[in-house]
């Protein structure tokens, strides 16, 4: 067994090689390039200043990114079983995200190849040191490595580190998730195609004058509803047509489906204000208000109340919305959203904690939005909502917002849907590790190398993506279509057809749909082989 979660720090190694960390770590000598001027500085100088701290003359031009912070990073190693180490990198290398790394690295390092940086990984992962920023300079096949600061600083915060430890995963989830099977998954119904109903649509727009917020929402239906009323929210500058397929697949069964804007964090708020990313938080300044954690689900449970009027009034829509019984569909943060109505429990001194100790240079887009939370003052009202008895969270943000327990409080069956290569929310960190705190029932549907936009009806590349393009169109239509099965089977439960359709929540329905570019698993828990890296 190994931390996987030191792994980033060979990596890290690379992406911070020129003025952010090792200047110096080469065999006999490292050539660093800042503008105009170039420095050359002895391995042992660099050793001192790990040992001690100590600047030597050639280290201190760079002193202002030699932080304490750096100095704990170089201290630390990872010791992995050789056959394991080169399983891990050979993957990894073979992977996009690895001829990715391998590019930018290019930038950065100059008068190199990808087969000198390859290799070097490979010599310092078959040796008996531990892995780390030294050990692989050492290992560097070249006597002076010459590296370009500039380059470095300006692709630095586009490193996903995390990202790369959930790449790391993939080929375990793959094969320890998978299930033998003596036959094929076959029956005599395929949920994953249009039910028999005629969809309706409508827009409607309710105003919370209470907490001045507009809601616009879009109703699915048909003339002959059954089941749950399912509330779909968006992620983080999305909006509510974000899986339109999967709304009017639902309410082609009779399923009522109300997808909603929420104010505030929506891509019109979002855009308008010109929030970016990266350069937002590294200024100072929150991604989106503290706020909005709280605000989204109190949307869901304001909306919640306006149509259990509206099915009361005379009209197309009496009673056809069961707002009784209802199911919450959450992509990314509005993952965050359906996991809070659920119960789940906010762990603001664990998030704020976890906030404090990273680098802005090593978080991904999820520690970024999950960091505008600390705000929150420290007593907050439940945020759960009884009325809700499922939740499907679809790469949902959780990271650290919800601690190591806020998780076991959810009251509700849950369904978690994660990508592993989700450079936005990291699976590991976002789906895996929380899914092990979830009560029982439930499911967590895998899409080995499908990306964060997969499963949505989004157009075009996600910006917040840096090593790896969204996988979208033809190629992932295999995990959509598993995406409408396993959602139209789990929102069945709720309803005397749940039976019927228990046969399309197993690990050999989503494994016949998967394909060798993509592979599907779903799985009620994972193995002790996935449990044990996580721990």
């Amino acid at each position: 067994m190994f931390d996987l979660s030191k792994l980033r720090l060979l990596l890290l190694s690379l992406a911070w090689a020129g003025g952010l960390a090792p200047a110096g770590l080469a065999a006999e000598r490292l050539k660093v390039r800042l503008g105009p001027l170039e420095q050359s500085v002895a391995i042992a100088e660099v050793e001192r200043f790990v040992e001690t701290g100590e600047l030597s003359p050639s280290l201190r031009p760079y002193a202002a990114f030699l932080t304490p912070e750096v100095r704990r990073s170089l201290n630390q190693s990872l010791q992995l079983d050789p056959n394991l180490a080169n399983q891990i990198i050979e993957d990894l290398l073979k992977s996009a995200t690895g001829k990715r790394l391998l590019q930018v690295l290019e930038v950065i390092v100059q008068d190199t190849t990808p087969q000198q940086l390859q290799l070097g990984l490979t010599l310092v992962a078959q040796g008996t040191e531990a892995l780390s920023p030294i050990s692989f300079l050492k290992a560097y096949p070249q006597r002076t490595i010459t590296i370009d600061a500039t380059s470095a600083l300006a692709v630095a915060s586009q490193i996903n580190l995390k990202y790369l430890e959930s790449q790391a995963l993939s080929p375990l989830l793959e094969q320890d998730l998978a299930v033998a099977s003596s036959r094929p998954f076959a029956s005599r119904v395929n949920p994953a195609t249009a039910g028999p109903e005629a969809v309706r649509t409508q827009t409607l727009t309710f105003h919370d004058q209470q907490r001045r917020r507009t809601i616009p929402v879009d109703l699915y239906w048909s003339d002959r509803p059954q089941g749950p009323l399912v509330v779909m929210s968006h992620g983080f500058a999305s909006n509510r047509k974000f899986m339109v397929y999967l709304a009017r697949h639902l309410a082609s069964y009779g399923i009522t489906v109300a997808a909603l804007d929420h104010p505030g964090s929506d891509a019109a708020a979002v855009f308008t204000q010109g929030a970016d990313l990266g350069p937002s938080f590294l200024q100072g300044r929150p991604l989106l208000p503290a706020g909005e954690f709280v605000e989204r689900p109190k949307d869901i449970s304001f909306l919640l109340d306006k149509l259990a009027q509206l099915t009361q009034e005379s009209g197309p829509l009496q009673k056809k919305l069961n707002t009784e019984r209802v199911s919450v569909i959450g992509h990314s943060l509005g993952g965050h959203t359906a996991l809070a109505l659920a119960g789940g429990k906010l762990d603001l001194d664990s998030l704020r904690a976890a906030c404090k100790a990273q680098s802005p240079l090593v978080q991904t887009p999820a520690d970024w939005l999950q960091c505008a939370a600390i705000a929150l003052p420290n007593q907050l009202l439940t945020l759960q909502d009884q009325r809700v008895a499922q939740v499907i969270a679809i790469n949902p943000l959780v990271g650290n917002l919800f601690g190591e327990k806020g998780l076991a409080q959810v009251k509700t069956p849950t369904l978690i849907v994660s990508s592993t290569a989700d450079t936005v929310t990291p699976a590991l960190n976002n789906q895996l590790r929380p899914f092990t705190q979830l009560p029982d029932p439930k499911y967590l549907l895998t899409a080995v190398g499908a990306t964060h936009l997969s499963v949505s009806d989004a157009a075009g590349v996600n910006s917040e993506s840096t090593l790896v393009k969204e996988r979208l169109g033809e190629e992932v239509v295999p995990l959509q279509q598993l995406v409408r099965g396993v959602s139209l089977a789990f929102i069945q439960q709720l309803t005397p057809q749940a039976e019927s359709y228990r046969p399309f929540l197993t690990p050999s329905y989503a494994q016949s749909l998967s394909t060798p570019e993509l592979p599907l698993r779903l799985n009620a828990e994972l193995p002790v082989s996935i449990t044990r890296l996580l721990e």
